[in-house]
């Protein structure tokens, strides 16, 4: 008989509940609300939109995958038609214009966010969680977003990083709500977390505890 693969090395989507799928739907919800202010640009072809934030909030609160998750169902409900982009935008061509790459790095980030932000499943401190954010929700999006920028708009890799530039004071403003956002939810709500975070203290001493489903 083969012995059934540790906890850890399970499919996340096999343990799936309620309140996760809750979660999931409020994490897509939120970064479609994040949307309505709408976007504007400057010097790129890519809106600037609250919308990161929201990305940013799913990795670090929910974790790596359910994190991705909540991303991933937003952005099916996009390609379905459903105008939850900033400025109304949906539907499949979103996903063949300059800011198919950025929409995609919102799933790739929401995990290493998450990766970063819970890692070796301890409680997010600051610094760790200021880490992640800046990691998963700029770095890399940018670097999923603007090879794929530079290559629908045929304009050379240099030219379009530089132009992106824009984005970074504004990305930096959301790394820095997010990351108060969730060391906040840490001190007053820690079940939100859906995690076991064990104890630093002396041996005995009970564990840390957010959400356990």
């Amino acid at each position: 008989m083969i012995a059934p693969p540790p906890p850890a090395l399970r499919s996340p989507i096999r343990r799936l509940g309620v309140t996760d799928v809750s979660r999931v739907a409020v994490f897509a919800a939120l970064v479609a609300v994040l949307g309505l202010p709408g976007g504007f640009t400057i010097v790129s072809s890519v809106p600037i939109t609250a919308q990161t934030l929201g990305v940013m909030l799913a990795g670090a609160i929910l974790g790596p995958w359910l994190g991705a998750l909540s991303v991933t169902v937003l952005l099916a409900l996009v390609a379905v038609g459903l105008p939850l982009l900033a400025g109304g935008r949906g539907g499949v061509g979103v996903f063949v214009g300059p800011s198919a790459g950025f929409l995609l790095g919102w799933i790739v980030g929401a995990i290493v966010i998450g990766l970063i932000v819970h890692a070796g499943a301890r409680k997010p401190r600051l610094w760790r969680t200021f880490v992640g954010v800046l990691t998963g929700g700029i770095l890399t999006i940018y670097a999923v977003g603007i090879p794929v920028q530079s290559a629908v708009t045929r304009l050379p890799l240099a030219e379009t990083a530089l132009t992106s530039l824009v984005f970074v004071p504004g990305d930096l403003m959301k790394a820095v709500i997010a990351t108060g956002i969730v060391m906040t939810l840490v001190r007053a709500y820690p079940r939100g977390f859906r995690r076991v975070w064990p104890a630093k203290s002396a041996k005995g001493a009970e564990p840390d505890r957010a959400a356990v489903e």
